[in-house]
């Protein structure tokens, strides 16, 4: 318990140094960290009659492997190279069941789709960027990632905001009921609602 509460007094990138010295728990503190955040990677991926649990367990895999390769050289947040790895993991995950069923999964984003009307660039293309991260490509990364939340907020609704934050900070279809006094079949009819405006606006 001391030791954790070490751990919270120090940066990310600190704890990597001294896990690299052979302070080899401060992995299990990091994932223990950065599980929520796997989590709600593991949830955006909307897809329809996928395992979550195998999901998030793609996107653990994405966090251990940050953990080992991140740099500090790289001059890149721990943090924003953490979610590069832990995203890419997961599209790589969803790639690898479509190759299985040899059928499109028609309840994802397609990593093909371009990211937005006056960008030539796929979503590909930015987790490809990950081998090489730096900070120009990081903040254009979140510059378009905020776009096309932008014009998707103006296509929903206010009980579909709800819905969407909800279930992107990892709450599922019985919970998010639950906390709007809905019926999880109303919530499970506004995702599929916003699966499509997604779909059009990305």
């Amino acid at each position: 318990m001391q030791r954790v509460a070490e751990y919270q007094n120090q940066t990310d990138e600190i704890l990597i140094e001294q896990l690299r010295s052979g302070q080899e728990q401060i992995t299990d503190y990091i994932m223990d960290k950065y599980k929520n955040l796997v989590r709600k990677r593991a949830n955006a991926m909307f897809l329809m009659g996928g395992d979550t649990d195998d999901l998030i367990q793609e996107g653990m895999i994405g966090l251990f492997k940050a953990i080992r390769d991140y740099r500090m050289e790289k001059d890149v947040s721990f943090y924003h190279f953490a979610d590069l790895c832990i995203t890419r993991q997961i599209y790589h995950a969803v790639e690898a069941s479509q190759r299985k069923k040899h059928q499109p999964l028609n309840t994802y984003i397609s990593l093909n789709a371009q990211m937005g009307q006056e960008s030539e660039d796929t979503l590909q293309d930015l987790l490809e960027s990950v081998e090489n991260p730096n900070p120009e490509q990081l903040l254009i990364d979140q510059e378009n990632a905020n776009d096309i939340q932008e014009k998707l907020y103006k296509n929903l609704s206010k009980f579909e905001r709800q819905v969407l934050l909800l279930y992107l900070q990892g709450s599922n279809y019985r919970q998010i009921a639950k906390q709007l006094h809905k019926e999880p079949k109303a919530i499970d009819n506004a995702l599929q609602r916003i699966r499509g405006k997604i779909a059009k606006n990305m």
